[in-house]
């Protein structure tokens, strides 16, 4: 893979990689907001400015990284994380039930996104060709992988992503206990299984299917 081709892959990839990430933590923010929590409205969390979400190590250097490295193999595989959205539970109406759509706002704005991202690659079919449209239609595929990718992994049930919330708040009180304690040790669970290739097998039929689905609904 030679230097042009690494940063036209680059500029294919920067913004839905960034829309991804601010729109998934501002929309857990703002939903906060509306159940009562304003922690993320008072640490100026609930924006649509990147650089607010952004963290330097999983939002730039760990996705380019998996990226190229997958690259080279074949499966040219995303994965990172951005500053999560500080939200304090305890101070929503109703903590157990609204968690439950705090959790969910996240992999619902990536679901908006994607179809919106499949509008933008119906239009660039549209437009006649030329190297401008390739590239809003390489960037617009992109950006529908990666938000499918971001809420089918975020609604993966295992405390702290969003379906371990999800699950939280739906089980009765002494089940959804103990299946909270599980947060402090779900991120190390997480990168175990994505390094051993138990995540990818578990979250790959569910990628695509849904990106299958929303192309078939939503695509041109």
């Amino acid at each position: 893979m030679d230097f042009s081709s690494i940063i036209v892959q680059i500029s294919v990839l920067v913004l839905p990689v960034l829309f991804a990430i601010t729109l998934h933590e501002a929309a857990h923010g703002y939903v906060a907001k509306y159940f009562g929590d304003l922690t993320a409205y008072q640490a100026g969390r609930i924006s649509l400015n990147p650089l607010r979400h952004i963290d330097p190590i999983g939002t730039i250097l760990v996705p380019l990284v998996v990226y190229f490295s997958t690259a080279a193999a074949g499966q040219g595989f995303l994965f990172g994380w951005a500053k999560p959205v500080p939200v304090n539970f305890a101070r929503l109406r109703n903590p157990k039930k609204d968690m439950l759509w705090v959790a969910a706002a996240g992999p619902a704005a990536n679901l908006l996104m994607s179809v919106v991202w499949i509008w933008i690659a119906n239009g660039a079919m549209q437009t006649g060709g030329g190297a401008t449209s390739a590239w809003f239609y390489a960037m617009s595929q992109a950006g529908i992988l990666i938000n499918v990718v971001l809420m089918v992994l975020n609604l993966f049930p295992l405390p702290p992503l969003d379906g371990g919330r999800i699950a939280v708040s739906l089980l009765p009180h002494p089940y959804a206990y103990r299946f909270a304690r599980i947060e402090p040790y779900g991120m190390i669970i997480l990168v175990v299984l994505l390094i051993s290739g138990v995540l990818g097998v578990l979250l790959g039929p569910f990628v695509f299917y849904t990106r299958a689905l929303l192309l078939f609904l939503f695509g041109s």
